[in-house]
């Protein structure tokens, strides 16, 4: 408990401790690329402000002018390219997690216990896709809670094929269906991130029956309060455009707690447990790399401008984060290594994702080079300092990059700095409600997550036997192998 006690404060420490990160000024950002009426991910049945209405060719008379709401001059439309950057961007995340998370997970293991991670990874990914289809998008944003929303749209009763859901811009919809398959996949992949903590020691029963409660009682009420219509933090204006709470500081909380509540492994620190395959984890990173453009690009909702600043966000915080990964492994080993490269691009992945679609590309870069020397600093001092076995360093890259990039999402956003905000904008003012979501986050995610590692103890045991530790969780709990010698 004191373990787990001091995480909590180490956690608070680097959500305030990233608020010193230094500042670029760049010119001020194009109209072009001025991006997105909004700032995080909004409910599919969220309002959106319509812009004014632009003078008619023909004028109409006053009083039919003074009659007409504002809204009525906005006529609801669905654009095609929009339809299919969605679709095309859901795809792009389900590659992120199978096989691309799966592989990069599975490379890191020892080779005994490969399959169970890609068995985790996939079955867990469809477990929560059965359960948002059944309940989780109608809690998540099916209503206008501050903490959930509500159980209308459970089953997805009332959604067909002609049901819309909101983007960005005023009358421009999207297909509910689409926006529903878009999200579930956002849901799926913060569960399968969680495994990594605990991987190689944990019974498969175990893994679901966690992750089913975990969803339901800390994914499902972050997401609502970071993105749902009347959510807590929506509502206090935090910025998150893809996930920077919702999904990464979210799922470390949950693999810390869970590295801890299970124990370390058999040999932990003893036994050679080097990555069996540093060539699956390289694949896996740069599919998930290309996944993540779907990710926080698609965020976008629509395929216009915003969406751009998005993509090459993406693209420049994860070319920088490599680099100041590998420079602070030279620095510090005198090498460079592959598997510093991949968890560079990961780090620098998660820490732009809640800022990729409201800073500029200077931003961008000097987000994902601040990320990647502080995630080499968390996999590796700060690790020790925890005192956990996070197997894949889930909460070293997850965790501080998801602090890192929530917090600096309220520096590089403002328009000074190349941001999309206007001159009205505060960054010390942003700043707080910034570190607010964070320490939110970290405290609902430890508690549901101990909370529910103790309901499935209860119920089935954690952890495998030591035998079946030894031998490896390929044979002992899915009777397979990877490789077949």
């Amino acid at each position: 408990m004191k373990k787990l006690l001091a995480t909590l404060l180490l956690g608070v420490g680097l959500a305030f401790g990233g608020l010193n990160a230094v500042a670029q000024t760049t010119t001020e950002a194009p109209a072009a690329v001025a991006a997105p009426a909004a700032d995080a991910a909004p409910a599919a049945d969220a309002p959106v402000a319509a812009p004014a209405a632009e003078a008619p060719a023909v004028e109409a008379p006053a009083a039919a002018a003074e009659a007409a709401p504002a809204e009525e001059a906005v006529k609801e439309t669905v654009d095609k390219g929009d339809v299919t950057w969605m679709m095309i961007s859901t795809i792009l995340v389900l590659l992120m997690v199978v096989p691309g998370l799966a592989l990069f997970y599975g490379g890191l293991v020892r080779s005994k216990n490969m399959l169970s991670v890609l068995m985790q990874v996939m079955v867990v990914f469809s477990l929560i896709a059965v359960l948002w289809a059944v309940y989780g998008y109608s809690l998540a944003f099916g209503g206008e809670g501050l903490i959930f929303g509500n159980l209308d749209k459970v089953f997805l009763k009332g959604i067909t094929p002609d049901s819309l859901a909101a983007t960005f811009t005023a009358g421009v919809m999207i297909p509910e269906y689409i926006f529903i398959a878009f999200q579930c996949t956002f849901a799926g992949i913060t569960c399968a991130l969680i495994v990594g903590s605990f991987a190689e020691r944990i019974k498969f029963g175990a893994v679901l029956l966690f992750c089913a409660i975990w969803f339901t009682f800390s994914y499902i009420p972050i997401a609502h309060m970071v993105w749902g219509t009347g959510g807590y933090l929506f509502d206090k204006g935090a910025l998150d455009f893809a996930g920077g709470t919702v999904v990464h500081i979210n799922a470390a909380m949950a693999g810390l707690v869970g590295a801890y509540v299970l124990g370390k492994r058999i040999g932990y620190g003893k036994e050679s447990m080097a990555p069996h395959s540093l060539t699956l984890t390289m694949v896996g990173a740069s599919l998930l790399w290309v996944g993540w453009f779907g990710f926080n690009a698609g965020s976008n909702l629509e395929a216009n401008g915003g969406t751009t600043l998005a993509f090459i966000n993406t693209l420049f915080a994860t070319a920088a984060a490599v680099l100041a990964w590998c420079v602070g492994e030279t620095l510090g080993k005198g090498k460079a290594s592959m598997l510093g490269a991949a968890s560079g691009a990961v780090a620098g992945l998660v820490a732009i994702t809640p800022a990729c679609g409201t800073v500029g590309p200077m931003g961008a870069i000097v987000i994902g080079l601040v990320a990647g020397f502080l995630c080499l600093w968390g996999v590796s001092s700060l690790k020790k300092m925890l005192g956990a076995d996070d197997s894949l360093d889930v909460f070293g890259v997850h965790g501080v990059g998801g602090i890192v990039g929530a917090l600096l999402t309220g520096v590089f956003s403002a328009g000074s700095l190349g941001g999309v905000k206007g001159d009205d904008y505060s960054i010390a003012s942003q700043l707080l409600i910034q570190a607010e979501g964070v320490v939110i986050t970290i405290v609902w995610s430890s508690v549901v997550a101990f909370i529910a590692y103790k309901i499935v103890d209860l119920i089935m045991g954690l952890r495998v036997s030591e035998e079946a530790e030894r031998e490896g969780l390929d044979i002992t709990s899915h009777g397979e192998t990877a490789y077949n010698r």
